[in-house]
């Protein structure tokens, strides 16, 4: 059994860590591991300095130039080049715990689902706010609608590629400089019948950067993350599109009344207007698709 690992980057040093995580994975008896580092940079500049990183690391790692400033062609090329009968995506700034691939795969063959997301837990610089570290706005973890996982995000996933389903799609380009491509993608796949589950033990740690630690920032990525959902949950289902706008614009309604008699604690009151930016979000996201560019100026995740 063959596990591949994507890792888009994009100008970040962290990859170092996160390759460094990778390569101390509690791989279990008969699996084998590679890495495809997939580089969105203009320029191909990291591949001497990855080759090298590789043979430190013992690590069988396959260096893809995929440029543009397109996050949707770097994880293209990521599934182009992934060898093996699964793909495990992670972030360049994330950080695998040692049992990361074994947990994936443990839930994968357990469940026999095409693909399988773990948590994402943010890490906290000493100068978070409490109101941040409160609500954990900074973590990605996936989640369930009316029991079914419907999306998730790519920042810790596991592709089980001997289903042609998944290993025929691609990420949609449209995406690509938005944000959102991998909610769009797992979206898609659910929409083909292919089955997904939740791993809480297969588990990555992300440092979070000080320079998002802002009301307006978290303000920004939820009404980001909430219009893209709003777009893929009824791109291909126009007949949701009304539904969903109604019920979306009462929640947004709902929580901004909430947080009214919250404003004396900045916790509770942080928690109600993230809520409510969230569902606003997907109120226009029924009504239009993602138009603001996000990656390679502030990168929503």
């Amino acid at each position: 059994m063959r596990v591949c690992v994507g890792i888009c980057t994009f100008q970040r040093d962290s990859l170092t860590t996160t390759l460094e995580s990778v390569s101390n994975q509690k791989l279990p008896q008969g699996v084998k591991l590679s890495v495809v580092v997939a580089d969105n940079d203009v320029e191909a500049v990291l591949s001497q300095d990855l080759a090298r990183l590789a043979r430190q690391l013992e690590l069988e790692l396959t260096y893809i130039h995929a440029p543009a400033r397109n996050i949707s062609i770097s994880r293209n090329a990521c599934l182009e080049n992934a060898s093996g009968g699964y793909l495990a995506f992670i972030d360049d700034d994330e950080i695998a715990e040692p049992n990361w691939i074994a947990r994936l795969l443990d839930a994968a063959r357990s469940t026999g689902a095409g693909v399988v997301f773990g948590p994402a837990d943010a890490v906290y610089p000493a100068s978070a706010p409490a109101w941040i570290r409160e609500n954990d706005f900074h973590s990605n973890h996936p989640t369930t609608r009316d029991g079914v996982v419907e999306t998730g995000y790519s920042s810790n996933a596991l592709l089980d590629l001997r289903d042609p389903k998944v290993s025929e799609t691609r990420f949609d380009l449209s995406f690509g400089r938005t944000g959102g491509e991998d909610i769009d993608f797992f979206f898609r796949l659910h929409q083909k019948g292919v089955r997904m589950v939740i791993a809480d033990e297969a588990r990555v740690r992300e440092p979070v950067d000080p320079q998002r630690l802002s009301l307006k920032w978290l303000l920004r990525r939820k009404f980001a993350a909430g219009k893209i959902y709003g777009h893929c949950a009824t791109a291909s289902r126009s007949a949701r599109q009304v539904p969903l706008r109604l019920r979306s614009a009462a929640k947004a309604l709902y929580c901004g009344i909430r947080a009214v008699p919250s404003a004396p604690s900045r916790t509770r009151l942080a928690f109600w207007v993230m809520r409510s930016s969230f569902h606003f979000g997907v109120f226009f996201g029924t009504l239009s698709p993602p138009q603001r560019e996000a990656y390679g100026v502030d990168t929503l995740k």
